[in-house]
């Protein structure tokens, strides 16, 4: 039985419905059209998830509440109608809805990716970042963590990304009076460039142990990008730590209807999925397969989805370490 609290909140959230759908089909038209501009389009999810968190006051972050309000890919209008009805009978209600509790509870299916994530990754952060000199967020896109580290930490922050998506972050972050001073930006392609050898140039130190962060990434880039980078990491000092999720073969092969209409929707936007590690069971084995080719061990690690030869599991979230010269 439903508690009252949540009654009232899908109650006065199905009354708002038609305001909401407005809001999204205007905030989905304009990602479309900025994606088209060569600016991550897909990188708005863990951010909007972000600031829903946020703003149902289950985990802080006043740095995604203050970007994504001037983000130029978000209309004003779209963030409002699609935001705004679901905050207020939140207000009204005090309910929380599974999607935006912190930690994530239960099992993470495909439309909860993005919340579900945010706490293995944030647990990956605080587990690993205060034995490291060196903090690298991957393929960046609109992560607000570098902005909420306490003023006093002692670790030097890189956040790499196309130049493109990173010019419009730097551009809104100043907009949003958000201090980026403390980090480091590497504009660079994972697909055509030495990012490590940019992140070089920057001032990395590969001879100094490092936290990569790389979130909802590798199923936009070529199987050859994804090694490539994995063996660069690798490259780095023992003890180096790279978190991070993926999809299997199952989500980019699907012919369920959520799959397709996810396929379409990022192909929309321009950013096609490409990889998936291999989903014959158990994933787990092929993903430490994977990593070890690449010369790193798999370390924590949650699949995603049923992992059996009828129904295999679709994704994964992991960490893996550097224990060992590659």
């Amino acid at each position: 039985m439903r508690k009252p609290s949540a009654v009232v909140f899908y109650t006065l959230s199905i009354l708002a419905s038609p305001l909401i759908l407005i809001g999204y089909i205007v905030w989905v038209g304009k990602t479309i059209a900025t994606g088209r501009s060569g600016v991550s389009g897909t990188a708005q999810g863990p951010l909007s998830a972000r600031f829903s968190e946020h703003n149902f006051g289950t985990r802080r972050d006043e740095a995604a509440d203050r970007l994504i309000r001037v983000l130029p890919g978000i209309p004003r209008l779209g963030l409002r109608l699609a935001t705004g009805p679901v905050l207020l009978a939140h207000r009204l209600s005090g309910y929380v809805p599974r999607a935006f509790r912190y930690p994530f509870e239960g099992e993470v299916s495909p439309q909860y990716e993005a919340s579900a994530r945010i706490w293995f990754f944030d647990a990956a952060v605080d587990r690993h970042l205060p034995d490291m000199a060196q903090f690298v967020i991957l393929g960046a896109g609109f992560d607000t963590r570098a902005y909420r580290l306490p003023a006093d930490a002692r670790v030097r922050v890189f956040e790499v990304d196309s130049p493109r998506t990173q010019l419009v972050k730097r551009e809104t972050l100043a907009k949003a009076g958000i201090d980026a001073s403390a980090v480091t930006f590497v504009p660079a392609d994972f697909e055509k460039q030495d990012w490590l050898g940019c992140l070089t140039s920057a001032g990395f130190d590969p001879g100094e142990p490092a936290l990569f962060l790389w979130e909802g990434v590798t199923m936009y880039l070529e199987r050859a990008a994804v090694e490539d980078t994995l063996r660069k990491i690798a490259s780095t000092a023992l003890g180096s730590v790279v978190a991070f999720d993926y999809f299997t073969s199952e989500a980019l092969d699907s012919r369920a209807l959520y799959w397709r209409f996810a396929r379409a929707t990022t192909k929309a936007t321009g950013e096609v999925l490409k990889f998936g590690v291999d989903s014959t069971p158990p994933s787990r084995e092929r993903l430490a397969e994977l990593l070890a080719s690449c010369g790193l061990s798999l370390s924590d690690h949650r699949t995603l989805g049923a992992d059996t030869p009828s129904r295999r599991a679709w994704g994964g979230f992991a960490t893996a370490t550097v224990d060992k010269p590659s």
